[in-house]
């Protein structure tokens, strides 16, 4: 949510960056917030009037019933009754146009970055880096799930029986491989000197509001029956929501922290769930990282955060490269975003397996996440990136480390969490 202070002075500024991000449709929200604005202020103006009025009034009565001048009392009491009246209706007033003005608010996107491309879609994201080589072997690289059933590591069939579409079992050295990346990842970032946590996997309808936009909202969230709690995306979710309608701590900025968490999405409106992949899933893990500081850092921070991504790949030695995310791309919370995208030999195409995003205050300003500085009460900036979500991460795996004899080579780094074995050979 962006601040209304910039809407009230530089109204075009807002507009032109609605019609950078493709959404005209959102343009007719900044003239309504205008004239909700100037209603709910006025309204203010009235009762805040009105309220001193009612003060003076109260000591005139007092004044005159202490000169027994009873009838001019009631008189006076009369028009305090009347004013009281008045403020009742102001109050429900204000109270319906605060309502809308949040709900418009909050639908209208965040400013984005001045490096941000524009574009309609992710078929417009620029290309910034390449990391390691990319790869094609002599030999003909399989469909990921086939690689993965040849080594005895999944079991679609029966999860589609248990669960339904989108679902899997992972078994044997796979289900290993898939815990000791997330183990690796763990203790990689906690290398770069964050901390980790395991923060609760469900949230209320007031956390899911604060951190992601409608739309993405109605297109992700599992909504648990009966009751004010959703199923979390990512952790991302329930960690920005832990400070919410706080004042941290200037001095322990920034917050720098990891976290591991189960992730569960509808995919709603997406490309589809596969039949037989695991790229696009209903339930999957995954560990990010998280950072809330002061305004000022915010864009440092962002360079960082997507570079530890790149680092833990490349030391798996699996080649990445990194796209700026377009206009028309970002969520409407995102600043500027920086998709990561790992090599994938059979497609002979990168894919995506990890996005970074700087949402300036947009988020804080919804959860009410601020720190005392020698300016006031100042929103914090949040930013969020995925340090690896194995079920991408696994397909990149397998294709950029499988052998012509269809075992899958095991990088030095994943050994010791994989039981100091080399590799994974297919089970006869």
């Amino acid at each position: 949510m962006i601040d209304i202070n910039l809407i009230r002075n530089d109204l075009e500024a807002v507009k032109e960056n609605i019609r950078k991000k493709f959404q005209d449709r959102k343009l007719s929200l900044v003239d309504e917030v205008i004239e909700l604005d100037k209603k709910k202020r006025a309204l203010q103006s009235e009762g805040d009037s009105l309220r001193a009025q009612r003060n003076a009034l109260s000591r005139q009565i007092g004044e005159l019933m202490k000169q027994k001048k009873t009838e001019e009392a009631n008189a006076v009491k009369a028009t305090v009754t009347a004013n009281n009246a008045r403020l009742e209706v102001i109050g429900k007033e204000q109270e319906e146009i605060e309502t809308q003005l949040k709900k418009d608010m909050m639908s209208i996107p965040n400013i984005i970055a001045p490096e941000v491309p524009i574009g309609k879609d992710d078929s417009e994201n620029v290309e910034r880096e390449r990391f390691l080589e990319p790869k094609v072997p002599a030999f003909e690289v399989p469909y990921h799930t086939d690689i993965l059933e040849r080594l005895s590591g999944i079991d679609i069939d029966s999860a589609r029986r248990t669960s339904g579409q989108g679902f899997y079992y992972l078994t044997g050295d796979i289900a290993r491989l898939h815990s000791a990346v997330l183990a690796y990842a763990r203790d990689f970032m906690i290398g770069k000197g964050f901390t980790y946590c395991i923060p609760p996997f469900m949230i209320r309808s007031e956390v899911v509001s604060g951190v992601m936009s409608f739309e993405e909202m109605d297109g992700m969230m599992y909504k648990i029956e009966g009751e004010d709690l959703y199923l979390i995306g990512t952790s991302e979710h329930s960690m920005i929501g832990r400070f919410m309608n706080t004042i941290v701590d200037e001095k322990s900025l920034p917050l720098t922290l990891t976290s591991y968490s189960p992730c569960f999405r509808k995919e709603k409106g997406s490309h589809g769930i596969e039949e037989r992949g695991i790229y696009r899933i209903h339930q999957f893990e995954k560990q990010e990282m998280i950072v809330i500081c002061k305004p000022e850092e915010s864009r440092d921070w962002f360079e960082k955060l997507y570079h530890y991504t790149v680092e833990l790949f490349v030391s798996m030695e699996i080649p990445v490269r990194t796209l700026e995310c377009c206009s028309g791309d970002l969520a409407d919370l995102k600043y500027r975003s920086i998709d990561v995208e790992a090599w994938s030999p059979r497609q002979k195409k990168y894919f995506e397996v990890g996005s970074c995003s700087n949402l300036t205050d947009a988020q804080a300003r919804r959860l009410g996440i601020r720190y005392k500085s020698e300016k006031g009460n100042v929103f914090a900036h949040t930013l969020n990136n995925t340090v690896v979500a194995p079920p991408r991460m696994l397909i990149a795996f397998v294709e950029n480390h499988l052998r012509e004899d269809g075992s899958v080579y095991i990088p030095e780094v994943l050994r010791p969490y994989m039981g100091g074995i080399s590799e994974i050979r297919p089970k006869k």
